[in-house]
Formats: C-alpha cells, structure tokens, sequence
C-alpha cells in the first residue's frame, strides 16, 4: 500500500478530482468570452497573466487524474527528497508530489502560487491530507518567489503554473539540477520556446511528449 492510494489521501483526490470535473473551467465568463485563438495568445504571452488567473481564482486548473500518478512515481522512482512546483492552485499535485516525499521517507516541496486564496485552500487540503510538513508554501510571482533560498540540489520540478513562464522558471532552478533529475510542464504546448529549449539534443535535457498533454524532461548534462 502507499500514501496515495489509503485515507485520508484517496477519497480527498477523489472528491478533489470530481469536484474539478464539475467546475467546467471553459464555461467561465473570463474564458468564455474569449475565443480560441484569443486564449491560445493569452496562455503563450507574459503579460496580463495576473489578471486573467485572478480572474479564475475558484477554479481548480487540476492536473488530469493520470498526469497525477505519474508525478508519484516519478518522484518514487527517482526517491527524491527535495522538490519544485510552479503553480498550486488547489493543491492536488503537491498532494500527490507530497505522497511521494512521504512514502520515500521525508523532504522538502516547494511549491509557490501568487493568488491568496488558492493558497489557503491548497494549505487546507494538504491538512486534510496528513501531508502539510512536507510543504512549503510560497505566496507571490514565482518569478521572485523562486529566486532565492532554493535547495542546494533539486530532485523533480513541476512546471504548472503560466506556461510562457516556463523558460523563465528553468532559468532560476537549472543550475541546481542534477544529472537524472525530472522536468514535467504540464500543458508545454503554449509554451512553444520552453519546448525548443528542452528538445534540443545539445540543451542539457531528454525529453518527450507524454499522454498528450506534458512534456516530460530529464536533466543529463
């Protein structure tokens, strides 16, 4: 048995989950309103993010049920103990990044989000969970949250946060990356530059597309 499949942590995933599949985000006036090209612009361009994502602060921007497993035994796989997450929002990925740091015996998640009340509800369901001591919550832009007092090595990053920002975000951790370490970007196809940079064969990474829907990387120089 693990973490991720016992209470209190399954049925709060499982609730978590429907409770996303029920809130629809593309039927939400900040989305509607817009059309696809419009949305595939905002997604791909670093300014005016805040407002849009302020915008969707009652929505939960899961990632999906699979991409979720996934991240567990990645982070089991490679028995990481200290780990970086761009974008919170309600908190269902820290829960399964934080299973993982549980099951391999301890560590350190950061994971930074700069809209208030997805954090206090990301730190209420990682209560609900048993796993609030393995996070640190990091309030504000990730572009400051993340620039400073981040661990010596990092083990896994989970890029989920605006996707333009996902080259910027690499940037600030890259060099604490060590040889084998995983990059997941969820959603990396709107971040055309980051995709580039971690698919060019003499960039420092591995990767490949994975289900979809992420871009899964691995550090190997």
């Amino acid at each position: 048995m693990t973490t991720l499949n016992t209470p209190p942590l399954r049925p709060l995933l499982d609730r978590l989950f429907d409770e996303a599949d029920a809130a629809a985000p593309a039927t939400h006036p900040a989305l509607a309103r817009l059309s696809a090209e419009e949305r595939s612009e905002l997604m791909r361009s670093k300014a005016g993010y805040l407002d849009f994502y302020g915008y969707l602060k009652d929505q939960p921007l899961p990632v999906s049920r699979e991409t979720g497993r996934l991240l567990y035994m990645l982070a089991r796989g490679a028995r990481a103990r200290t780990i970086v997450e761009f974008g919170t929002s309600f908190g269902i990925s820290t829960l399964h990044l934080a299973a993982a740091l549980r099951d391999n015996g301890g560590g350190r998640l950061i994971t930074t989000e700069f809209e208030p009340s997805k954090v206090a509800r990301a730190r209420a369901n990682l209560t609900a969970g048993g796993l609030i001591d393995l996070v640190e919550f990091r309030q504000g832009d990730a572009l400051k949250t993340l620039s400073a007092d981040l661990p010596e090595a990092i083990d896994l990053v989970l890029l989920d946060g605006h996707k333009a920002l996902y080259g910027d975000i690499l940037d600030l951790v890259e060099s604490r990356l060590r040889p084998g370490t995983f990059v997941i970007a969820d959603n990396a196809d709107f971040s055309p530059d980051y995709l580039a940079r971690v698919r060019d064969p003499a960039g420092g990474y591995l990767s490949t597309p994975f289900g979809g829907d992420v871009e899964l990387s691995m550090r190997v120089g």
